[in-house]
């Protein structure tokens, strides 16, 4: 996920920030995720310890916004569907996901475009992620 002019590339990472900004994204969002009623849902079919999905989807979210390919490096390609195959998404979990991170990007992303932008494609991703039997009809490639 880069924008670039033929005189200077430029990541989205680099454009919000970098990590400081991915780091303060995901602790708000997991945040979110604790406090929201909306959220109970998917904040229960997560550990208690939120630790090490915090570090994952930093890493993660890192490297989808064009920074350091750490996440790649560690886990592999992230074949997303296939890792959250055991849980069930549906509309709901989907809707609660994109409540926590919205909530995230308004106040950690200032570019209005930009945040725009990733709420856009955070919610195709997560619509993408749904592997509920009533999504079968929905299958977007």
């Amino acid at each position: 996920m880069t924008t670039t002019t033929l005189d200077n590339p430029t990541s989205i990472y680099d454009r919000i920030g970098g990590f400081d900004t991915v780091d303060r994204l995901v602790e708000t969002f997991y945040r979110n995720m604790d406090e929201l009623p909306e959220a109970r849902g998917i904040r229960a079919i997560h550990a208690d310890d939120l630790g090490p999905t915090r570090a994952i989807l930093k890493a993660y979210l890192a490297e989808w916004l064009g920074g350091p390919k750490e996440y790649s490096a560690k886990k592999g390609h992230p074949r997303l569907r296939m890792r959250h195959g055991h849980l069930r998404i549906g509309p709901a979990e989907r809707d609660a996901w994109m409540l926590c991170m919205n909530g995230a990007l308004d106040v950690t992303i200032e570019d209005v475009g930009v945040r725009e932008g990733l709420r856009e494609n955070l919610a195709k991703l997560a619509d993408w992620m749904r592997n509920d039997p009533d999504n079968a009809h929905d299958k977007r490639h």
